[in-house]
């Protein structure tokens, strides 16, 4: 009985040899038979082609699944390994600047005080009297609440004697992050929003990268003279298709910039801030193009403005900041702004890209 069940064995192993030679057989008769049509030969070699392309990928899929698992080993090795040495990088500073609207800083800061990576709040206090009690005690309550899990967020009142918008990048002795994250008290990001800036930055981390961009052109080019340039707003980027600033009412930048613009920047530039109330976001951005040589990155992300129109809405801006842009380069003694068409979308909130 095993003999005979081991022939039937061999015969089955036979079949299968002579119904291949029948296939085999069959497949040359349908190449001779077609032999003297030209449509048939092409079906002929179209069915070849397609059968050595499979083949082909059968091969790479197996190669490259056993090459995967191959990486994947030595990459969990490798993790295993340094882990122990690896230590989590910091996160930001929020910067905020306010003016006389309580409102509007208990519901940003309430905002982004959720935010995951945000390690300290300063806020830039240039009014006459001392933030109230009640307004103390409501922030710092909103912060407790979100410094969970061994988290703890720090709250400082950054006091300034002195009203000026200057104020807002005075130099801060006692930071504990490199990132800021300077924003106004009227604006709002969604917290997914400013964690993707955040790690923008840190790819580029002498760079501003913003929210707000705007725009720089040549208005009048004369020879032997000096340019005369323009300020363009929102619909001048949208126009061009490029930009050479990203405000600081929502951008990221490094710690020493800070330092920078209290004690390197000409005098100057700040004197004209202070008088005509306006620009400070402009001197920033000279001032950082002009260390790097290098243009800011735009990000692009909802805004939220909670708070009424401010000194954009008024007349003549757009000239006041021509103004301003003409005056700083007079002073730099150059344009160190870039222009660019490059944007950073975070492609998990994008339909295509």
């Amino acid at each position: 009985m095993g003999m005979k069940g081991g022939g039937g064995g061999g015969g089955g192993v036979l079949g299968g040899g002579v119904n291949n030679r029948r296939i085999v057989q069959r497949f040359r008769q349908l190449v001779t038979s077609n032999g003297g049509s030209g449509v048939g030969s092409v079906k002929v070699k179209l069915l070849l082609w397609c059968c050595v392309f499979f083949t082909l990928l059968l091969f790479i899929g197996r190669a490259a699944s056993s090459f995967m698992g191959w990486t994947q080993y030595h990459r969990n090795n490798i993790s295993f390994q340094t882990s122990s040495s690896l230590t989590p990088r910091k996160g930001y500073t929020l910067l905020i600047n306010t003016w006389k609207r309580e409102d509007l800083l208990k519901q940003s800061i309430s905002h982004y005080a959720s935010c995951a990576r945000l390690d300290s709040i300063h806020i830039v206090w240039s009014e006459p009297n001392p933030p109230s009690k009640s307004l103390r005690n409501f922030l710092t309550h909103i912060v407790q609440s979100n410094s969970i899990n061994g988290r703890e967020i720090e709250l400082k009142f950054d006091i300034n004697v002195e009203d000026s918008l200057n104020n807002r990048f005075k130099e801060i002795k006692d930071l504990k992050t490199d990132a800021i994250f300077s924003i106004d008290d009227d604006v709002v990001f969604p917290c997914t929003s400013v964690e993707f800036a955040f790690t923008v930055w840190q790819s580029a981390p002498d760079a501003m990268v913003g929210f707000v961009p705007r725009v720089h052109w040549v208005d009048q080019l004369q020879e032997g003279s000096v340019d005369r340039y323009t300020y363009g707003g929102w619909w001048s980027v949208w126009w061009m298709g490029t930009y050479s600033m990203v405000l600081s009412k929502a951008a990221f930048f490094h710690m020493k910039y800070l330092d920078m613009y209290t004690n390197q920047m000409p005098a100057s530039i700040r004197d004209y801030v202070t008088k005509n109330r306006n620009c400070e976001d402009i001197a920033m951005s000279f001032l950082v193009a002009n260390a790097t040589g290098a243009p800011p990155i735009w990000v692009k992300a909802k805004i939220f403005e909670i708070g009424s129109s401010g000194i954009s809405s008024i007349g003549g801006h757009t000239e006041k900041r021509s103004e301003c842009v003409n005056k700083f380069v007079a002073e730099f003694g150059q344009m160190p702004l870039v222009s660019t068409s490059v944007k950073a979308v975070d492609s998990r909130n994008a339909w295509f890209w």
